[in-house]
């Protein structure tokens, strides 16, 4: 019945009749074993001709003729009717149910394949495909057509986890062929397209799809979407290092991981002491699972226990998968939370294992576990986990004929012939751990002139490991390799071990130990070779933790000030260098950076912005770190400069959660020295406009406003100019307009007076946008129009961005929509051009808004919806605001008042939460509208007198509409309470 309707014995076809005996043939099959009247027959086949029930017993006459040579195959009749009797395993619906049962109880992956094949191959075509269904019971017969497809996908997964892409690639596309909607076949579909290599035809595919469901007005989920990035990116992104050379062991441990990911938990966490190989175990397992985990595999190195560095925050975590997941830095969201869901997203329908390197805690690792199914996480941590971070596995020591095999393996089998009994001295020495048997082996392998009974006898020799640090059985080996050190290889080694941050380039090395590039690459390159360094990426090393431990625990042989010395070195490279990346990556900043009075002979110098901004962004957590060391260490200048210097890095990336808490701590430094005007008035600043961002506009006013007499004090006029544009900002929002006049006023001034003619067209754009808040429409847009050609005129990309959807927003009010929508479009490609989502967002609302005042409301949602999905990778708290309120207006327009009431009072809550009060004049305005409309009077009052109050208190030509508005009613929406 898996297709046209067939019945064979022999392997010939058994002739069924006429239509009439063959729906007598199904109902019997759909009663298989059970009896059937006469009655319910005819009632079935002929339902309002009765008196056909007398073809009914001729119809099972030819019946029985047709199955008379088949001897398991009978139709009886009983006292209620008449009986098909056949096994259920002759029956290919029958047949097909049981297969697919037991392959999803089946736990080895082969078998289950091999069933549900067997299920699969069974249909011919859809089910009864040349039977009228409704000749044969309509409604009550339930198609299995949903089962079958249930049944290709789940194939098509094991398939796909199994590598068997070309099989589930060619089934699929009959599916998906018929049915492009079906997101879930779509996708299975375009992962065995991209595994094969064709990831133009699954790009093809998700079009079909995408465009199949919009039929529907339903967007493509984002497992689909991620697919599609992925085929338009090529491999899947992979930042796991090499594996570890001559891993050897650890069979079990592997055989545990490989079992977890198999059954589907989502992570398992591997604990145990330094040294032991817990890293090692989990990169090399992640390898091994690559196929397992097609669409990628991340590693995060969390440093929960690396020496001088501090452990990775959740946020800074989650920054980074996201990037390595292929979101640009600027739609980074700013907020933990935002960043956790946008991850999820992200993950959504791939197959990506996430390795999370040396957790501190497990709270730590919670946000960044992956929950979409298919994915899977390897923990490791000297801590044990907890119940809901995974499968527990505790390493212990490599057994002693494992670690004899490993130091075996990295030596080579020649030096070592007939000496077992040494090699195993040598490593139960090296306390049976990787680590240290890994230095010793890589130090055996230089001196290729030692006898093993000499590494031995140095073993034997060796001091125990250093009293200040937690004692590791192996520290001998370590204690050796140090000693065979040449001194500048030594001093590099001890130094590395104070470092800052979790790994350091060649250039950050040479100032380390005031060397040039070219000697600290060769020292660099030899301790690599003997194993006491890692090297992430060219140029670029890191020290593992029992390393590092053991190297800052090594006192200095020379001077007392030997670390300080370089450690101030390898400040001074960072804030050297820093400098000249932030003046390339933004040069409209330079004017306002702090003026740094150190120097260092091997800073790199950048050619173009986007070298300098490779160049911050990956030393984001070294420069934390070197902030962190300079505030512990007695080195404010260092520290907050640092921090005010990659502030613009964090404003443009959306990361002020993450700037603020390192700035806040630069804040008690230059708070400590009252004198200290010049740092504390660059902290405020910067300050101030992250938190007036972030929404929290009293603390931005108040901080702005501590920073401008330390401005004036220092008699430095833009510093002045540029602290009144951040007290005008959330002075506006907060509707002090007085305050807002007159710094807007004096930041002109004082822009003019030194020639900073960016600063004074930002300033025109503000004061255009403080003034069509008021209504002053004309005088918006003469100074919208001043701005404008200004910021063209000496390149500044996003400042005309902003200016241009400030001049259109008020040439919306004045009617002139062919001219705002060329403004608002200008302003969307150039903000495309640049990156700024922020911008783009604002210009997707205001494109939306040109439509909806046009009446083309479909067009408006359209573009909303685009710009709150946008939104969704922003941190601004006024954006967020302002793209509900113009989602509800358009709502409105629609008369969906439901949906205007949803937008607009989540409008009000925000503005509500961040004391935006012009957003809470208009948002509360759109509240009592929609709630008068629909017969909501009672509730809708208190929302009439707060946006009359508020528009008032405002000044804004709002508080007339509202009264006008409230005037000619006759429903209790009428009243006031003043």
């Amino acid at each position: 019945m898996l297709g046209p309707l067939e019945a064979w014995h022999d392997s010939a076809p058994v002739p069924l009749g006429d239509q009439q005996q063959r729906f007598i043939l199904v109902v019997l099959l759909l009663h298989a074993n059970r009896p059937v009247s006469a009655e319910r027959l005819t009632e079935i086949v002929w339902q309002d001709n009765p008196e056909r029930r007398s073809l009914v017993r001729g119809y099972i006459n030819k019946l029985r003729n047709a199955f008379r040579d088949a001897g398991d195959v009978a139709i009886e009749t009983t006292a209620t009717g008449y009986l098909l009797r056949v096994s259920e395993e002759q029956i290919d619906t029958a047949r097909f149910d049981r297969l697919r049962t037991e392959a999803l109880q089946e736990e080895d992956p082969r078998r289950a394949i091999e069933l549900l094949h067997a299920a699969v191959d069974l249909w011919r075509g859809l089910f009864l495909e040349d039977i009228d269904i409704d000749r044969v019971g309509g409604s009550e017969v339930i198609s299995p057509n949903d089962s079958y497809l249930d049944a290709v996908g789940d194939l098509a997964e094991l398939e796909l986890s199994a590598g068997h892409h070309r099989s589930a690639r060619d089934r699929l596309r009959r599916v998906v062929r018929k049915d492009p909607a079906r997101q879930k076949h779509a996708e299975l579909l375009m992962r065995a397209l991209i595994a094969n290599g064709d990831r133009v035809e699954a790009i093809r595919v998700f079009q079909s799809a995408s465009e199949a469901l919009a039929e529907f007005g339903v967007e493509p989920d984002a497992a689909l979407r991620n697919l599609a990035a992925r085929a338009e990116r090529g491999e899947p992104v992979s930042s796991l290092s090499s594996r570890p050379g001559g891993f050897t062991g650890r069979t079990t441990e592997l055989g545990e991981i490989t079992t977890v990911a198999a059954d589907g938990r989502r992570a398992v966490w591997v604990s145990g002491a330094p040294g032991v190989g817990k890293t090692g175990l989990a990169i090399e397992a992640a390898h091994r699972l690559r196929d397992r985990f097609p669409d990628g595999q991340l590693l995060v190195r969390l440093n929960g226990f690396t020496p001088h560095t501090a452990a990775v925050t959740v946020g800074d975590a989650l920054s980074q998968v996201l990037s390595e997941l292929g979101v640009p830095a600027e739609q980074i969201p700013a907020s933990i939370g935002r960043k956790a869901t946008l991850y999820r997203r992200q993950l959504d329908g791939t197959r990506t294992l996430i390795v999370l390197d040396n957790a501190a805690s497990s709270d730590q690792v919670r946000p960044l576990l992956p929950e979409a199914p298919g994915c899977f996480a390897i923990v490791t941590s000297r801590r044990v986990g907890e119940p809901d971070t995974g499968e527990q596995i505790r390493l212990t020591p490599l057994a002693a004929d494992d670690a004899t095999q490993l130091f075996r393996t990295l030596v080579g089998p020649l030096r070592i012939h007939g000496r077992s009994a040494q090699v195993a001295a040598v490593v139960k020495r090296c306390g049976y751990l990787p680590t240290p048997i890994k230095v010793v082996a890589a130090l055996f392998r230089r001196h290729d002139r030692w006898p093993l009974d000499h590494l031995l006898r140095l073993l034997e020799e060796s001091g125990p490991w250093h009293a200040d640090t937690d004692d590791m059985a192996g520290a001998a080996a370590v204690r050796v390799s140090y000693q065979q050190l040449d001194t500048a290889q030594r001093k590099m080694f001890r130094l590395l071990g104070h470092a800052p941050g979790p790994h350091l380039t060649v250039a950050g090395a040479a100032a380390l130990i005031d060397r040039d590039v070219t000697q600290a690459r060769v020292i660099l390159d030899y301790l690599h070779e003997v194993c006491l360094l890692e090297e992430l990426a060219p140029e670029r090393y890191q020290m593992l933790d029992p390393l590092k431990e053991f190297a800052a625990a090594e006192p200095s042989p020379t001077t007392p000030t030997e670390r300080s010395d370089s450690l101030l070195r390898l400040l001074d490279f960072y804030l050297v260098t820093l400098v000249g990346a932030v003046s390339t990556a933004y040069p409209f900043d330079r004017a306002l950076l702090p003026t740094v009075d150190r120097s260092c002979r091997v800073s790199p110098t950048f050619t173009g912005q986007d070298a300098a901004l490779a160049w911050i962004a990956a030393e984001r957590d070294n420069l934390v770190a070197a902030i962190h060391h300079a505030a512990a260490h007695g080195l404010p200048g260092h520290a907050w400069r640092l921090a005010v210097l990659t502030w613009r890095y964090f404003n443009t990336t959306n990361q002020f959660e993450d700037w603020i808490e390192t700035t806040e701590l630069a804040r008690r430094i230059v708070s400590a020295d009252a004198d200290n005007d010049y740092g504390q008035a660059h902290v405020l600043l910067r300050l101030a406009i992250a938190h007036d961002r972030l929404g929290r506009l009293d603390a931005a006013l108040e901080l702005a406003r501590n920073a401008l007499p330390k401005w004036t004090r220092l008699g430095d006029v833009r510093g002045e100019a540029a602290t009144l544009c951040a007290i005008a900002i959330p002075a506006m929002e907060l509707g002090m307009h007085d305050e807002v006049v007159r710094s807007l006023e004096d930041a002109l001034a004082k822009y003019a007076q030194c020639d900073d003619r960016r600063g004074q067209a930002h300033v025109l754009s503000m004061f255009g946008y403080f003034n069509e808040l008021r209504g002053n429409l004309g005088t918006a847009l003469r100074q919208h129009l001043s701005a404008v050609p200004m910021l063209r005129e000496i390149g500044h990309t996003q400042g005309l961005a902003h200016a241009l959807n400030n001049l259109g927003s008020v040439r919306q009010q004045l009617g002139m929509l062919t001219e705002a929508l060329a403004d608002h479009t200008e302003a969307h490609r150039l903000a495309g051009e640049i990156g700024d989502n922020c911008v783009l967002a604002y210009a997707l609302t205001n494109i939306g808004t040109v439509h909806r005042l046009a009446g083309r409301f479909a067009d408006a949602v359209r573009y909303q919806e685009q710009a709150l999905s946008v939104a969704t990778k922003v941190s601004d708290a006024d954006l967020h605001t302002r793209l509900h309120r113009d989602r509800g207006a358009t709502a409105q327009a629609q008369s969906d008042l439901a949906g205007a009431h949803h937008f607009y009072s989540t409008a009000l809550d925000l503005a509500t939460e961040t004391g935006n009060r012009t957003h809470q004049a208009h948002a509360a305005w759109g509240v009592a509208q929609t709630l008068h409309s629909l017969d909501k009077h009672t509730d809708a009052v208190p929302h009439w007198d707060t946006a009359e109050t508020r528009f008032i208190a405002l000044g804004q030509p709002g508080a007339e509409e509202v009264r006008s508005a409230r005037a000619v009613l006759t429903c209790r929406c009428r009243a006031t309470t003043y």
